[in-house]
């Protein structure tokens, strides 16, 4: 039990890194079509065409669910659960905590998310799909919490 619960804790950190290069090298290189509108400002429309990459990212989770429990349980299963929590860390901190895409959490005063949302502007900050910096998630590099640590 302790190793499943160890290769779906294993596998969202390193959905972090693979997240960390898919943002930098496919959504801001041959993938750029479809990022593009989310570094667009007062994008008008509930869904971006960035959206789809949640089901490039959700069509592996799915697979290995589906593999994970034939003939019977095994680790395969608890890789897809790892990357479908991290999926969902994405949406809520993403989508609702940094674009606000959802008004649930607007009212937050944690020093970690403040930095986190400070690092996600910068990587805004440029419009196009060059030049951009801080291409992770939950990763924050240490400059964007001296402010908040005072």
């Amino acid at each position: 039990m302790i190793v499943f619960i160890l290769v779906t804790l294993g596998t969202f950190l390193t959905m972090e890194g693979i997240t960390w290069l898919t943002h930098k090298y496919v959504m801001h290189g041959f993938g750029w079509y479809l990022h593009e509108d989310h570094h667009q400002p007062g994008y008008p429309h509930v869904f971006e065409k960035n959206d789809a990459f949640f089901v490039v990212f959700a069509i592996p989770s799915m697979l290995l669910f589906f593999f994970g429990i034939r003939p019977s349980l095994n680790p395969l299963f608890f890789i897809g659960l790892g990357i479908l929590l991290y999926g969902i860390a994405y949406f809520l901190v993403h989508d609702v905590l940094i674009h606000r895409r959802f008004k649930w959490f607007d009212k937050t005063d944690n020093w970690y998310l403040k930095a986190l949302r400070k690092a996600h502007k910068i990587h805004h900050k440029n419009m196009g799909k060059e030049e951009s910096q801080c291409f992770g998630m939950l990763y924050v590099p240490m400059k964007y919490f001296k402010e908040y640590l005072k």
